[in-house]
């Protein structure tokens, strides 16, 4: 695999991707951007807005294996990582262990804050450390291996709030909004595209199907953003504005009323490694300022606590995470 092939092959998935979710060309990035950084992502939106499509375009257009887990609050933990199963052969008795549907390549969490804490902790040793421990036994994950959970912002009724320790572990927090007018017209245009191929008749010769991005592209991508150069002064950069997060009255007094708690080293390293990946994806073999400030929202806005005060008063995440760039020097 070579980096001219790598590179037209993610610049392909990223025009597939785009051709299933119109006017969202933004949450297509940051998709691949996980994906290439070998990260977990939450997304959220309000419902309609194409959580679930804009994962299954990714897993529909990728040589991979796809698992949908609808979350409810009757989930067991062994629903997400699998059991022992107790078994009667010729030899005698035995027990087997029965992959789960956490056992994928891209595994669909949907609706994740509606499963109780105990299922939502079954999932942090396989997102954390690409692995599984059932009955005392460890079971590894597949080489590529991502986790995209979804959750609904306003809906509360039957919800579990996801613990700071697990909303820690995803790399980012992609957030979808509504898609301009004339996108969703092109929307509507898409989805009777769609409904007329299902319909057509079934005497009609099927399309060719086209083949799936290979993941050796993925892995090879991820060599070259392993190489990506960031200097010292963009290293330092990216931990002062994780920094200002922990000790932000020293940064305005709006600051110092509005964030409770900072964000953890692991915000450091997702910066870095997102960083990285979005110099790639735009053909630098460097990182640059703005590649940092791109996805400093997506990183950090999962990983702060605001004050109450901060709440009365309407302020988000991300207008928080505004004004630590803007207070932020780059030295």
């Amino acid at each position: 695999m070579t980096t001219t092939q790598a590179r037209a092959d993610i610049e392909e998935l990223i025009a597939r991707m785009g051709q299933s979710i119109i006017g969202q060309s933004e949450v297509v990035e940051r998709l691949v951007i996980g994906l290439l950084a070998n990260g977990n992502l939450l997304i959220e939106g309000l419902p309609g807005l194409a959580k679930t499509r804009a994962v299954k375009a990714l897993a529909k257009n990728l040589e991979c294996d796809f698992s949908r887990i609808q979350f409810t609050p009757d989930l067991l933990p062994s629903d997400v990582t699998g059991s022992e199963i107790y078994y009667q052969t010729e030899k005698g008795s035995e027990f087997r262990f029965k992959q789960g549907p956490i056992f994928a390549n891209i595994v669909l969490a949907d609706e994740i804050n509606r499963a109780p804490a105990k299922v939502q902790a079954a999932l942090l040793e396989a997102m954390e450390e690409r692995q599984v421990t059932v009955a005392g036994t460890t079971h590894k994950m597949p080489p590529l291996f991502m986790v995209m959970a979804t959750q609904n912002p306003i809906e509360q009724e039957g919800t579990y709030p996801l613990p700071e320790a697990q909303m820690d572990r995803f790399l980012m927090h992609v957030v979808i909004t509504y898609p301009p007018v004339e996108d969703e017209v092109k929307v509507i245009h898409l989805v009777r595209r769609e409904e007329a191929a299902t319909n057509a008749p079934k005497d009609k010769a099927p399309k060719e199907a086209i083949p799936a991005i290979p993941q050796a592209s993925v892995f090879q991508a991820r060599r070259e953003i392993v190489d990506i150069h960031a200097s010292d002064t963009i290293e330092r950069y990216m931990v002062d504005l994780v920094h200002a997060t922990r000790v932000p009255q020293q940064f305005g007094p709006d600051l110092g009323r509005w964030i409770e708690i900072g964000a953890s080293p692991r915000a450091s390293l997702a910066l870095d490694k997102c960083s990285r990946t979005h110099a790639w994806l735009n053909g630098r073999d460097y990182v640059d300022p703005i590649d940092v400030r791109a996805i400093a929202a997506n990183v950090l806005r999962h990983r702060l606590r605001l004050s109450y005060e901060a709440q009365g008063e309407g302020v988000t995440p991300d207008r928080v995470i505004e004004e630590i760039i803007a207070q932020v020097a780059l030295t």
